[in-house]
């Protein structure tokens, strides 16, 4: 089982809505995948603190605070200036939707788009399966514009949009992959280099990917990142890592962690 199956369904494992067999594969990969096992106790752990949490009671003022809002609404309405287009009030609202930022600007567009793509193909439907193939490589080529797009953003939370997008291809082109790779490498977030690891654990049989993962591990300074890259590396079985871990073990200001992770891996693949 991979490690974003298992993610996916670890809300339906930690409340027991899943089949005895689907329990025992996600604690069979638990047990072996320490990442996962990691990620697995943080939100079983949120979930414990969230059921202790006590039942919100409604304040007695509620009702009263509500009558009185939409009392204000319903005499603002009528105060209004009747001289507003439907199409001026159309713009306020859309001017109050529309994100400010440009990279969510793109990102909703671009969503916006294959939506209206998707609706017109329900609506008509193709005249043959070219028309149906044609439209499924629009819809990834949108897909991949859009990740990349988000990851040369300067905001740190816009890129791990970028990432996250990575998440809806199947087979992204060598541009992907490559901006993912360098994500990895010089991005000046930790936390969107963790993510740009995970997500390029989809995409490990790529041999684009085998070697960058082996280049990222090379260069990196961070100790969350370089263990990250270890297990992936013993994960996929990558046994050109060997010589990297090896080096990475003669470091004398390696942090000790990472030390032991890199001598675990070494074993590993040996």
């Amino acid at each position: 089982m991979k490690c974003q199956t298992v993610r996916e369904q670890l809300p339906d494992y930690l409340t027991n809505n899943l089949e005895e067999t689907a329990k025992a594969a996600i604690r069979e990969h638990l047990t072996a995948c320490t990442w996962c096992g990691k990620e697995a106790e943080a939100l079983s752990e949120i979930w414990h603190k969230l059921g202790a949490l006590p039942d919100e009671q409604p304040s007695p003022l509620l009702r009263v605070r509500f009558e009185a809002m939409m009392e204000a609404y319903r005499v603002g309405s009528r105060q209004a200036r009747p001289g507003i287009s439907w199409a001026e009030t159309l713009h306020h609202w859309w001017g109050r939707l529309w994100p400010e930022r440009p990279g969510l600007q793109f990102a909703t567009a671009v969503t916006l788009l294959i939506l209206g793509l998707f609706a017109g193909h329900l609506l008509v439907p193709p005249r043959s399966s070219d028309e149906l193939s044609e439209l499924r490589n629009e819809v990834r080529s949108m897909r991949q514009l859009v990740a990349l797009s988000l990851l040369k953003q300067e905001s740190a939370s816009e890129r791990l949009k970028g990432v996250d997008w990575s998440y809806q291809m199947q087979r992204p082109n060598k541009e992907v992959l490559t901006a993912l790779l360098n994500t990895v490498k010089y991005d000046s977030t930790v936390n969107v280099r963790l993510a740009a690891v995970d997500a390029l654990h989809q995409f490990a049989d790529e041999p684009i990917v085998r070697q960058g993962l082996i280049e990222a591990l090379r260069m990196q300074d961070s100790p969350l990142v370089q263990i990250a890259l270890i297990d992936l590396m013993v994960e996929i079985r990558e046994q050109r890592a060997v010589d990297v871990l090896k080096r990475l073990q003669r470091e004398r200001e390696l942090n000790e962690a990472v030390k032991q992770r890199a001598e675990w891996g070494v074993k590993q693949l040996s």
